[in-house]
């Protein structure tokens, strides 16, 4: 958010008369309601780089505050932290102070459409997602239609690319607005990381969805790990045989087991039947499985299995890995999964 104001400051002076044993003093006049007493809640629209004067004046018409030139002064403040007021439908009590209305405006759990898009959701979980803000109207069939992805690829897909974040949206936006959003957010996260560059011979757009396998594959305390072995699968020409291609291709993303006949449809996004990367991603990385994939552990392990939750296991010897998947059975058949 950005403040601009041509407000001129103003002096309060106190006028003070003594008379014998009596003083008087000018009374100062009241630019703020009682902190005490607030009112009925009122929806603030904030729209994209929105001056502070504009929504100071919109809180005083809401009867938010009693004058938006304190609330200006207020956002003024480098310190105030109101350059981090986010555009979008806000949920503000009224007949309040400037700071409480600051510090209403910047709190998150008070917008009234937040559209939270979470790690290693897909396309078509943000679409369904995006389906339940009323703020996004449109055709969501099309929504894909005239994207330009930030890290290009041979079917121009918009999978991996689109940011995990929360996001807030105008009336009206529409859905390929919201998804343009989104890659806008991925260019600027990616931007600080060394992902323009590939790593060792796999390109940008290779890198990408190894960390969308990571996001999937492993906890965050083993995405360096996890990734590792993806890499050292690729070098030697292994196939990765992951289970979360499969399902990505399946719809059954969730389901814990993977069935043998489910190992064997005819997908590119099969890694048991075909060799290397599948064609895109498979989920919408956040940072740090991007970080994971572009800095892997350096390791000769070529398995890795999680035999219960919050325990994964890396082998290179596949006896071992064998051994693993039997405890891994025992334990999904316990319960240990659910």
């Amino acid at each position: 958010m950005s403040t601009r104001t041509n407000a001129r400051p103003y002096i309060l002076v106190a006028l003070v008369i003594s008379l014998g044993f009596s003083v008087y003093t000018a009374t100062r006049p009241t630019h703020e309601f009682a902190s005490n007493k607030p009112g009925a809640e009122v929806i603030i629209q904030v729209s994209e780089g929105e001056y502070g004067v504009s929504i100071a004046k919109k809180l005083q018409d809401a009867g938010v505050i009693k004058e938006s030139a304190t609330f200006t002064s207020l956002a003024n403040n480098p310190k105030s932290g109101a350059q981090g007021i986010s555009p979008g439908s806000h949920k503000i009590q009224s007949h309040i102070t400037s700071q409480m209305a600051l510090e209403q405006l910047l709190d998150r759990t008070r917008f009234t459409h937040m559209v939270n898009i979470v790690e290693g959701t897909t396309l078509s979980d943000v679409l369904f997602v995006m389906k339940k803000d009323s703020n996004i109207s449109g055709n969501f069939a099309s929504a894909t239609k005239g994207l330009i992805p930030v890290l290009k690829n041979q079917r121009n897909s918009v999978e991996g690319q689109l940011f995990p974040a929360s996001y807030t949206f105008e009336p009206h936006t529409t859905p390929q607005q919201a998804l343009q959003t989104m890659l806008t957010k991925f260019k600027d996260a990616i931007s600080a990381t060394s992902l323009s560059k590939g790593f060792a011979k796999f390109s940008p757009y290779q890198v990408l969805t190894v960390a969308s396998l990571v996001q999937i594959e492993g906890d965050p305390s083993d995405y360096e790990k996890v990734a590792g072995v993806i890499y050292n699968r690729l070098k030697i020409g292994m196939a990765l045989q992951l289970n979360s291609t499969v399902q990505y291709a399946a719809g059954l993303r969730g389901q814990i087991a993977l069935s043998t006949a489910a190992t064997k449809i005819d997908s590119p996004y099969n890694t048991y039947k075909y060799v290397g990367l599948p064609p895109t991603p498979i989920s919408n990385p956040g940072l740090p499985a991007i970080k994971a994939a572009l800095n892997p552990a350096a390791h000769d392990y070529l398995y890795f299995i999680t035999v219960k939750p919050h325990d994964t296991r890396f082998t290179k010897d596949y006896t071992e890995f064998q051994s693993w998947v039997t405890e891994y059975n025992k334990n999904r058949a316990a319960g240990l999964f659910k």
